[in-house]
């Protein structure tokens, strides 16, 4: 296997990470008893007793996305956010497979005859990981923005940092639909992962074999 043909491989996974996950997530939120995407988080899925699905969920497409980060350093060989860019998509990853290992806990009112409480060790652990992830996701948007806007793709960069922004601040626009909200920035910021990942895939590839700035399509 060469290593373009490897490379190639990692960036599919960050493809695939974002339909997996949400086709996995919307399958069971939509058909879990009790669950109601208005009111309840997506990572309260890893309850009851096909928690360990979406269990599953996150480590899986978190460890798509570090693969996807392996990808994009292979490929990002120089220039502006070649190094932190990857960097911080796997610590997107990452943040996902420990949002996944860390249960959150019960919340309005789900799992069905669930007892709430105060936020346990796993719960605090979990939420951590989600923030740490996020920021890491924002961070990123900025980063790759910088170097498109360096390589005079304003296109790109707008829908980075596009992308970026409304993952942060659309969950915060509506306190009582959060979950909701949180849900859709969630599929638009990990769709701008994926689609970097395909530009990459069909663009930046002879950057394994070639010491070439990357340059995507206007």
């Amino acid at each position: 296997m060469t290593d373009t043909t490897t490379t190639k491989r990692l960036l599919a996974a960050g493809v695939i990470a974002t339909p997996l996950f949400f086709t996995v997530a919307f399958a069971q939120a939509f058909s879990r008893d009790g669950f109601d995407l208005s009111r309840h988080m997506l990572s309260q899925l890893a309850m009851g007793d096909l928690g360990w699905l979406q269990i599953a969920n996150f480590i899986v497409t978190g460890t798509l996305f570090m693969a996807a980060a392996v990808g994009m350093r292979r490929t990002l060989r120089q220039g502006p956010g070649a190094k932190w860019g990857p960097r911080l998509i796997g610590i997107v990853g990452a943040g996902l497979i420990a949002a996944g290992v860390f249960v959150t806990d019960p919340a309005a009112g789900y799992p069905v005859g669930s007892v709430e409480g105060e936020t346990s060790w796993h719960g605090m652990l979990h939420n951590v990981a989600a923030m740490v992830g996020g920021l890491a996701l924002l961070a990123a948007s900025l980063v790759f923005a910088r170097r498109f806007l360096a390589g005079k793709r304003k296109g790109w960069a707008i829908y980075s940092t596009a992308g970026g922004i409304v993952y942060t601040v659309l969950p915060q626009t509506n306190p009582e639909l959060m979950s909701l909200l949180f849900a859709v920035a969630s599929l638009i910021g990990w769709t701008w992962i994926s689609t970097i990942s395909i530009h990459l895939v069909t663009t930046g590839t002879a950057e394994t074999t070639a010491s070439r700035d990357l340059v995507l399509p206007s």
